[in-house]
């Protein structure tokens, strides 16, 4: 058995306990594990066994003094050094250093202070090792009181207290201590040169920044390769991107660091174009690329949506074996979600060994913002099982396709998750949630959400107005912009359409025109062509269609084709035919396959008894093939989506469903109201088109949904074109005989049906 300091040392359990007798099983020899010796072994002298020789005294109890404390078991280090004192065994410098090492890593700055506080008169070094510790442990007043008692500062001294207050941004000390060294005549070591040139961080540091680049080149240490880069770095932080390559291409010796700061310069500067040509002489040259490189190349092709370059690149990292690195399978994965390759991009998804949240974030938010929010819900549901990284972003990207889904019971229980791990974005994800209950149908979550934020921003404030337009609650839409005005909050340009919009819904002519006129004077937002649109909107809405024709033509910039279809949709419901027709041929003119230009003419046409006219109309649109887009309406119930199409007979219900439409038209028959099933339109009199007009989705979806939901809830329709009239008195009808209340919100509003009103004042 191995003896230490006259002892046999059988390995007992660390914690300090009574010798044990000769009746203890003695374990066989192992090897020394300084770590696991208790206090006890070489502090007690009861043994009669002979000393081991001075060379050695105290050599064992240093060691496991060190093992304690790279364990953080500081309270033993404490109790241990006691003992040592009390046995006369002095702890050895080295073993001060290593304390003072282990307390600056892990944060402890009272055991440090305690330490510290032992030593009188300490060697040079230890002082040196005791000012590290006060600044990793963030006492830098501490740190400066010792640094000025100091006798004699030796270079490590002064670099350190100078790193340490330019790495906590206090700038002014760095400097003052910078210049007080420069003036002691001890020359800096350039790790004192790289840390003060990494704290200026932006353009108002760009100033000192010089000045320093100056002295550098003065003294001769401009040409280090780690100062160069420092300089370089720095340049591009604080802005300026030509100093920062006027200094690389002075560089002799050029590090991956130098290029990868270049390119980054480039990417804040939106200057990515000219990324790619130095990644292609980083190739040219030899350098040896990290994955911080490549990702920054791929951040740029992203950004360019250079798909062709991209793949290229792809090639090489799979080539260098660094496609399952997240830090380039991420940026991979951004780039093809960016160039709309799914395929690509779930592809180099799986590639990556370790995806982060970032890597999950990336896919999930290319799904939901190309509109492929099927495949976002079921990513982020694939990710929830296997209880994966999740993060903000996720979840403001889960709520915007909940948004485009109106799939509320979705979007309640990512909401519900995310509060669950606090995990809520503030204001952008509380945002998202409000348009996300808006336009669910929900206005009373929506402002439940928005009453919640403490200080909400422009874009929570245009969130609500937005979704109180949307629903035609002109009033409230209004009353909210007005709030936001108060708190002092600065309207947008999209605030701004969300409040024309509102004005638009609910014929609210004198105050659209009274919001457009005074958007730059009083809200500083230059009005564009989609506010100009909202304003052709409202007129042609109120019938006041030769104004709408006016303000298209006093316009400073060129319609475009929402300009000529909003002329369009009112002529149609103004009938007349001469706009009509010219609001068509520009319409066309833009855009030449936009159906709404065809049709909406054609129907004119037909009300007007053009039958010649409506004839050629329909024989372009069969020569173009343009086919009006295929009407779709749809329902949840009890967290189930149930869609139909015009004439749908697939669902399982379709009989019941058929027999709930006849039993709502016999009842509209026995009321001798016939308008229900009545257009404006020639073929309104075949009993063919009756029936057409019974088997409209939003009636198929409307029969389920009083078939299917409890009678004291709302019946809640999507659908993704705009209600016809026909449908919209019939929704009307229904709220009457049945008192449910029908909401339907079409691709451009909400409708809310209540004993035969709706909340659009049928002026939709």
């Amino acid at each position: 058995m191995p003896s230490v300091n006259g002892f046999c040392a059988p390995f007992p359990p660390s914690d300090p306990s009574p010798l044990r007798t000769g009746q203890d099983r003695i374990l066989p020899a192992r090897p020394a594990s300084f770590a696991r010796i208790p206090s006890w072994v070489s502090l007690n002298r009861t043994s009669s066994a002979k000393p081991p020789p001075t060379a050695q005294q105290g050599h064992v109890e240093n060691l496991h003094l060190v093992s304690l404390s790279r364990q953080g078991k500081f309270e033993q280090v404490h109790e241990f050094i006691k003992s040592m004192d009390e046995a006369g065994v002095a702890v050895s410098p080295s073993t001060y250093k290593s304390l003072f090492e282990a307390c600056g890593e892990m944060g402890l700055l009272s055991d440090g202070r305690s330490i510290r506080d032992r030593l009188k008169n300490p060697p040079g070094f230890l002082e040196d090792c005791a000012l590290q510790m006060y600044c990793d442990c963030g006492s830098l007043s501490e740190a400066r009181r010792l640094f000025d008692k100091m006798p004699e500062r030796s270079s490590f001294a002064w670099g350190t207290m100078i790193s340490a207050y330019a790495q906590s941004g206090v700038l002014d000390k760095a400097f003052q201590l910078f210049s007080l060294l420069i003036d002691s005549g001890v020359g800096p070591k350039f790790s004192v040169y790289t840390s003060l040139l990494r704290s200026l961080m932006d353009s108002s540091c760009l100033e000192i920044g010089r000045q320093m680049h100056s002295h550098l080149i003065r003294t001769g240490s401009g040409s280090n390769a780690s100062v160069g880069t420092a300089i370089c770095n720095m340049y591009v932080k604080c802005g300026w991107l030509e100093g920062a390559r006027i200094v690389f291409d002075q560089m002799a010796e050029k590090k991956v660091v130098a290029w990868t700061a270049l390119m980054v310069g480039c990417t804040e500067a939106n200057k990515q174009n000219d990324v790619l040509p130095l990644f292609m002489k980083m190739v040219e040259e030899g350098v040896e690329l990290d994955e911080f490189a490549f990702s920054i190349v791929l951040k740029a092709c992203a950004w360019l949506e250079d798909l062709r370059v991209g793949r290229q690149i792809h090639g090489y990292i799979v080539k260098l074996g660094l496609e399952s690195e997240v830090s380039v399978g991420t940026p991979l994965v951004d780039l093809y979600v960016k160039c709309t390759c799914f395929e690509s991009a779930l592809l180099a998804f799986q590639k990556i060994d370790n995806p982060n949240d970032v890597s999950w974030s990336t896919l999930i938010t290319g799904y939901s913002q190309s509109g492929r929010v099927e495949e976002c819900l079921k990513t982020y549901k694939s990710l929830r099982v296997r209880d994966g990284s999740l993060n903000p972003f996720i979840y403001t990207s889960i709520f915007q396709a909940c948004s485009m889904l109106a799939d509320i019971n979705s979007g309640a229980q990512a909401h519900a998750d995310a509060i669950k791990r606090g995990l809520i974005s503030p204001l952008y994800g509380e945002s998202a949630l409000i348009t996300m209950y808006s336009k669910c149908g929900n206005m009373d979550y929506a402002s439940r959400v928005f009453k919640s934020i403490s200080e909400p921003d422009t874009i929570a404030w245009t969130a609500i107005i937005a979704g109180y337009a949307y629903h035609g609650i002109a009033s409230e839409a209004l009353r909210y912009f007005r709030k936001m005005q108060d708190s002092g909050a600065r309207p947008n340009g999209v605030t701004l359409v969300a409040v024309l919009t509102a004005c638009s819904h609910s014929s609210l002519i004198t105050e659209a025109k009274g919001y457009l006129k005074s958007m730059s004077s009083e809200y500083g937002v230059a009005p564009t062509v989609d506010h100009f649109n909202c304003m052709i909107d409202v007129y042609s809405r109120a019938g006041l269609l030769q104004e709408a024709f006016e303000l298209i033509n006093s316009m400073n910039f060129e319609p475009d084709a929402m300009s000529w279809k909003c002329l369009l949709a009112g002529c149609w419901n103004h009938r007349n035919l001469e706009l009509g027709r010219i609001a068509s041929e520009n319409l066309l003119r833009l855009n030449p396959d936009d159906t709404a230009g065809y049709i909406l003419l054609f129907n004119l046409c037909i009300s007007h008894e053009k039958w010649e006219e409506a004839a050629r109309i329909r024989k372009k649109m069969m020569e173009k093939k343009l086919r009006k887009e295929v009407s779709c309406s749809w329902i949840t119930v009890k967290g189930k989506w149930h869609r139909f199409i015009v004439g749908d007979r697939h669902h399982p219900q379709t009989e019941e469903i058929y027999a709930k439409l006849k039993e709502i038209d016999f009842l509209d028959s026995n009321s001798g109201d016939r308008s229900l099933l009545t257009e404006e339109d020639a073929s309104c009199i075949l009993p063919e088109r009756r029936q057409q007009l019974l088997e409209h989705s939003e009636r198929l979806a409307i029969a389920f949904g009083l078939l299917s939901s409890p009678r004291n809830s709302p019946v809640l329709i999507f659908k993704n074109l705009r209600a016809c009239r026909d449908c919209h008195d019939f929704a009307k009808h229904v709220s009457t005989v049945t008192k449910r209340e029908i909401v339907i919100r079409d691709s451009s509003r909400f409708h809310h049906f209540k004993l035969g009103q709706c909340s659009c004042c049928d002026y939709w």
